[in-house]
């Protein structure tokens, strides 16, 4: 299929990489083992951020629960791939669950640097959401860790902390790249910096592929609870869309658009994004 030619008045261009990330395949790949063993399993949050991932497995038997104390004890759990604090550890291991981890290694990275920082005696610097559950994993490993996701965020820092402070930054993966430089430079004004924060070679991968394209509109394939797609949509410089199933796409009017972009989050099937070019492609 050549993705570029010109059909009517559009030209589709894919974008690379695009699909799922090393992380999201790996954290599957078990999930999908699980199954076939025939055992119930649990899984701690959505194991990927992406509503037809989960509907998938949920129809094989996987059960998605949000508190760790909802398993019963005794039972398999899998921990997704976003990464869980210590005490998750320590509850699921006082309750005899059997773990199973498909955290991602990069995200495992992040609460090393973290956790060895704060044993270091540093005061430890979240960039990212507070409310993600990479981000809730991530502080579990530094009691007293800060979380801010924009330079606005500094001044509430300066307040609580004094200047020349020496601080260990760390950041969620699936963060803009550009914002979490911004903010660490920032940061470096005020404070004794010593950064590992950096986001994920997918997430940085996929949005340099987003700034680069010249196109008229762009296509993000992905859920609106994915972080990573989110930010895929903010850093376009062109009009951008949003699907995260085939119905969102034959919703969107795609008239007077020349050069349409498609691209997709680290934790987008490929069925989807395959199914959603045979569509355009029609177009």
């Amino acid at each position: 299929m050549n993705f570029g030619r010109k059909l009517k008045k559009v030209k589709l261009e894919v974008l690379n990489p695009h699909g799922f990330c090393a992380g999201v395949k790996s954290a599957l790949d078990k999930a999908r083992r699980l199954i076939k063993s025939g055992e119930r399993v649990y899984c701690l949050h959505e194991i990927v951020h992406n509503e037809l991932v989960v509907a998938e497995l949920k129809s094989q038997g996987f059960i998605f629960v949000e508190d760790i104390n909802e398993i019963p004890d005794g039972s398999k759990v899998l921990f997704s791939a976003h990464g869980v604090s210590p005490d998750i550890r320590a509850t699921a291991e006082a309750k005899n669950l059997k773990i199973e981890d498909a955290t991602c290694p990069f995200v495992a990275r992040v609460h090393k640097a973290a956790a060895d920082f704060h044993k270091r005696g540093l005061l430890v610097i979240v960039v990212g959401k507070s409310s993600h559950a990479e981000v809730k994993g991530i502080i579990g490993e530094a009691p007293g860790a800060q979380v801010i996701s924009s330079i606005e965020d500094i001044e509430r820092l300066k307040l609580l902390f004094d200047k020349g402070l020496k601080v260990g930054v760390v950041s969620q993966t699936t963060m803009n790249a550009d914002d979490v430089a911004e903010i660490v430079s920032a940061l470096s004004r005020y404070f004794i910096v010593e950064s590992v924060a950096e986001v994920c070679n997918a997430t940085k991968d996929r949005q340099d592929a987003v700034k680069a394209f010249k196109g008229d509109a762009l296509l993000v394939l992905g859920s609106v609870t994915s972080s990573n797609t989110r930010r895929l949509c903010e850093v376009a410089s062109s009009k951008t869309f949003r699907a995260g199933n085939i119905d969102e796409v034959k919703a969107i009017d795609f008239s007077n658009i020349n050069h349409l972009g498609v691209t997709s989050g680290a934790s987008t099937p490929e069925e989807f994004f395959e199914s959603t070019l045979e569509l355009l492609l029609k177009i």
